[in-house]
């Protein structure tokens, strides 16, 4: 069996207890408009590119099969239209041409995973899948998962939670921790940024509360959309009412991925909003912690 790996990143601190090792698999069924990580959205492989690197080496026009890359008036111009993310432009390595997704078997992601056992084992680590949305892979991330907890390490899930039940409970037993994202505690807000509405995610939230989970709540906070007091408020009373979730992390908006909008040939539409400063979050944080015994953090 194989799954479409994003990435893997090692040595990772913010995905779960102790150092990790988080795999981001490919596909999610959100499209969160604050999303910085675009390239994860799509199930199939994707080509970004940044005219910015290109060189017009005039490698790319040589090796695409389909004519996606051409020189006119001695400038480089890539059609993605016709493009089926073969990969082929990118080798040699291209500093302009980038193949997101990348087919593997369990097998090859946990030798990787392996690599780092000693680091799991001294500070309380282990492996997280995140992506995109991991259980939209479920066979595959039931496969590796399974490999990993063999191996006796320690199992995370970064999820948004729309997920089919099925795949939910298919693959609770093989999970420790699971990182819950809350991104809106309003409905029909909720469907405008996301795409998707919150009865399948609350109710997917009330059965691994009922399993006895271990959660930690996870909440982007963008400034004008989702940072007003109601949400806040609704985001303790989230947590009161599961006492699974043993702690809240809020997730400040940043804008580190608007570039890779234009290298996927979209339109960031959030380029007018700044971080918060340190100060605001403080207040994010002290507001939810005022409405809840949860432990709140940032992330």
């Amino acid at each position: 069996m194989k799954g479409t790996v994003l990435n893997i990143q090692r040595f990772c601190t913010e995905d779960g207890p102790g150092i990790r090792t988080t795999v981001f698999l490919k596909g999610c069924p959100l499209h969160c408009v604050w999303c910085h990580n675009p390239e994860s959205q799509k199930s199939a492989p994707e080509l970004l590119y940044d005219s910015a690197q290109c060189v017009n080496c005039l490698r790319c026009v040589k090796r695409c099969p389909n004519g996606c890359h051409t020189l006119q008036d001695g400038r480089h111009v890539f059609d993605r239209t016709a493009c089926i993310a073969c990969g082929a432009c990118t080798s040699p390595l291209c500093n302009a041409l980038l193949l997101s997704g990348t087919e593997m078997t369990a097998e090859d992601v946990l030798k990787e995973v392996l690599k780092d056992r000693t680091f799991y084992e001294k500070s309380g680590g282990g492996m997280t899948l995140s992506g995109g949305e991991p259980l939209l892979q479920a066979p595959f991330a039931q496969e590796l998962l399974r490999a990993a907890k063999e191996a006796g390490i320690h199992t995370a899930v970064e999820t948004c939670g729309f997920v089919p039940k099925e795949a939910l409970l298919r693959t609770a037993p093989l999970i420790d921790l699971y990182l819950f994202d809350c991104k809106e505690t309003d409905p029909a807000r909720h469907k405008a940024y996301t795409g998707v509405d919150t009865e399948t995610i609350l109710q997917n939230l009330r059965i691994l509360c009922e399993l006895g989970k271990r959660i930690i709540l996870r909440c982007p906070i963008i400034p004008t959309l989702n940072d007003r007091t109601e949400h806040l408020h609704g985001i303790a009373e989230l947590a009161n009412a599961c006492p699974a979730i043993e702690e809240i992390a809020v997730e400040p908006y940043h804008s580190f991925g608007a570039s890779k909008y234009g290298r996927l040939g979209r339109e960031y539409t959030l380029g007018d909003i700044d971080p918060p400063s340190e100060e605001t979050v403080s207040l994010w944080i002290g507001e939810i912690q005022s409405h809840t015994k949860v432990t709140v953090k940032k992330a």
